[in-house]
């Protein structure tokens, strides 16, 4: 981004040091972080993770910086990576985190599955193996497939958040750098923490309306759309 930017003025997501935003990773884990809790509010009807286990799966930037709000409230955290120094950094962090094989992740006793990796790791194979009662993590592209494999999830009982709501406080963060009054980390904070209550707003969409929780994301996504296209058209 910083060479596009010698280039273009229209480009975000810059270095600090160039009146950019710098690294997105710490935000967009927070914004995972509040709609982990979400989803364990609308599931066990507080949203304390204090004493619950999250498999991590991914120990990339956003998968450390989750980790660390995850261990800071008091949860139990087991991590799978395939990248030996990514462990190594969290272990010589949180020595308390314990790490399984990359394929045994599905398998762990945990409350909270945290796909922080590669995408369509919900998929036929995997949801079948699996205890948890929550998915919330940072990846995109969560499920294989969004109708097939989002019903299956609802029909198991297994809350999850959609990925494109909660891991973007990255997005959030660098928009602020286009926004008229230039990259504002407040602000940037201050939208992230919008995650929480419109993750249980989808939530409950999806109750109401009976359908998936990744069609009531979306639903909600494509009415922002037609409304904002209908106020440029009036103007």
């Amino acid at each position: 981004m910083e060479y596009i930017a010698l280039e273009t003025r229209f480009v975000a997501g810059k270095p600090d040091y160039l009146g950019g935003s710098g690294d997105p990773s710490p935000v967009t884990a927070y914004g995972v972080y509040l709609g982990m809790k979400a989803a364990v509010k609308y599931k066990y009807g507080n949203d304390s993770l204090h004493g619950k286990t999250v498999a991590v799966q991914g120990a990339g930037h956003v998968g450390q910086f989750l980790i660390d709000h995850l261990i800071k409230e008091g949860a139990k955290v087991v991590l799978s990576d395939i990248n030996e120094r990514n462990l190594n950094t969290v272990l010589a962090k949180h020595t308390g985190v314990k790490v399984v094989a990359p394929n045994d992740i599905y398998d762990v006793d945990a409350h909270i599955y945290a796909p922080c990796a590669l995408g369509a790791t919900l998929n036929d194979d995997t949801i079948s193996r699996m205890k948890f009662a929550v998915v919330a993590g940072a990846a995109n592209n969560q499920l294989e497939d969004e109708v097939k494999h989002g019903s299956i999830l609802r029909e198991r009982g297994i809350v999850y958040a959609p990925d494109f709501l909660i891991n973007a406080g990255g997005v959030c963060n660098v928009y602020t750098e286009v926004s008229p009054q230039g990259y504002h980390k407040g602000l940037a904070m201050s939208l992230t923490e919008q995650i929480y209550d419109r993750t249980l707003e989808i939530l409950h969409l999806a109750d109401a309306e009976n359908i998936g929780v990744q069609q009531a994301a979306m639903h909600l996504a494509q009415a922002r759309i037609d409304a904002i296209a209908v106020l440029k058209a009036r103007m």
